[in-house]
């Protein structure tokens, strides 16, 4: 199972922000290809996600429920995959394909193009960083399946202003910035 919050990039959300990324394990980073404004935005939360992943990782606290504490130790940095959003809008482009893929390539993260209107790549963006998570966690165990964490059965509210569906048993968290 795989648990999303969504921020919406919402300023509201800054302070809990760092939180949610210690605890996200895949990343999905989404601007409009009509807004260039939310595209140039994209390389600070990218930035954060680093920030904070290093952190963590070179021994910041743990708390309950932390990844740290309950999911296995990955080999690499987390997943993250940036997304083009609003595709459907053709005549409303301001950022180009070609921009958004130079984007992904700079970060090292994977790329792709959706409309959420016309349910256009939605469900690739999150299989693709399922599929990474997947390869990583089988990397750094050996081969070894089965490495699953329990849930503490928190539920959030994204940026959206939709609450994330929470399942008892939960493989992963996505956060999408």
């Amino acid at each position: 199972m795989l648990e999303v919050l969504d921020t919406a990039g919402q300023e509201e959300y800054v302070s809990l922000r760092d939180q949610w990324i210690r605890d996200g394990e895949g990343f999905v980073l989404v601007y409009s290809i009509s807004s260039r404004a939310s595209f140039q935005r994209i390389k600070k939360f990218y930035s954060q996600i680093q920030r904070v992943k290093e952190s963590a990782q070179a021994g910041s606290p743990t708390y309950p429920g932390s990844p740290s504490l309950s999911a296995p130790t990955s080999s690499g940095p987390a997943p993250v995959m940036l997304v083009g959003n609003k595709c459907d809008r053709v005549t409303e482009r301001e950022v180009s394909t070609q921009e958004g893929a130079a984007l992904a390539r700079e970060l090292g993260c994977e790329f792709v193009e959706a409309s959420a209107k016309n349910c256009v790549n939605v469900e690739k963006a999150f299989y693709d960083v399922v599929r990474q998570l997947r390869r990583q966690r089988h990397n750094s165990s050996g081969g070894r399946s089965g490495d699953r964490k329990k849930d503490s059965g928190r539920s959030h509210t994204g940026g959206s202003g939709g609450t994330v569906k929470k399942s008892k048993r939960s493989g992963g968290k996505c956060v999408i910035l």
